[in-house]
């Protein structure tokens, strides 16, 4: 869990909570340095901020300048606020669960979800984000260019299902590239989460992305992503980053036969 990050802060952004009652830090969010569902004067609201000379404030402007275009699948930030050395965003709160990549039930959501995402038309704000993350890891980058608008950070953590549906979060780093690529991420959380990688792309099939995708750049892409996480591994040989490296082996070696 963060820190809090102390008075001078919670002053900033009191005109817009009004008088904070309650302050609920949460354990998850790597790309922001508040992460807290605050109840205040004017409601509840989930609270995302970043020093504005930190790692982490050009994630969090992205995910600013990226949300009234996906709020048909994600909570609508309700105010932003610069200034005082901090960046802080104010999304709707959701009242859900995260996830389950092992329950069926959650994964016919989650599959749908992921194609919903997938049929967000590309915004101009986005066209200069081009996803490259992968290219190094590759000689054909070309096959992983396109204009889709691309979540990428697909896992249990960042999709909540609630009564009034299924939401995707944290926009941290939104791109423009093939479109197969988020169906593709969700395989790989899935095979990361126990399924076979038949049953994964069983899933991904339920989105029109992977269903027209070209089978040589899903190939490509699960090489370079193999080749990805080998890389994570040498740099932090902690166990999930092994276990990771394992799940995207399976793919891959699933793919070439």
């Amino acid at each position: 869990m963060k820190p809090d990050p102390g008075p001078e802060f919670w002053r900033l952004i009191e005109p817009y909570t009004g008088p904070v009652d309650a302050v609920e830090h949460t354990a998850r969010g790597y790309t922001s340095d508040v992460t807290a569902i605050v109840r205040g004067g004017a409601g509840s609201v989930f609270v995302k901020a970043a020093h504005a000379d930190g790692p982490h404030v050009s994630s969090l402007e992205r995910e600013e300048a990226i949300n009234p275009y996906v709020r048909s699948v994600s909570p609508a930030l309700r105010w932003q606020h610069h200034g005082g050395g901090w960046v802080a965003l104010g999304f709707d709160v959701v009242d859900g669960q995260h996830a389950d990549f092992t329950d069926p039930a959650d994964l016919a959501v989650v599959a749908d979800l992921v194609g919903a995402v997938g049929k967000i038309g590309l915004p101009d704000i986005a066209r200069g984000w081009v996803e490259s993350r992968w290219d190094r890891y590759t000689d054909r980058p070309d096959l992983f260019a396109g204009d889709a608008l691309l979540y990428t950070d697909i896992n249990p953590d960042n999709i909540l299902i609630s009564a009034g549906g299924p939401v995707v979060v944290d926009w941290a780093w939104p791109t423009r590239g093939a479109a197969f690529i988020d169906p593709a991420c969700l395989v790989v959380q899935l095979v990361a989460a126990g399924h076979n990688p038949a049953d994964a792309e069983s899933w991904a099939q339920r989105c029109p992305a992977w269903a027209e995708a070209d089978p040589t750049a899903i190939d490509a892409f699960a090489d370079a992503t193999v080749a990805m996480y080998r890389r994570f591994e040498q740099l932090d040989p902690a166990p999930w980053r092994t276990a990771m490296t394992q799940a995207v082996t399976a793919w891959a070696q699933h793919r070439r036969r």
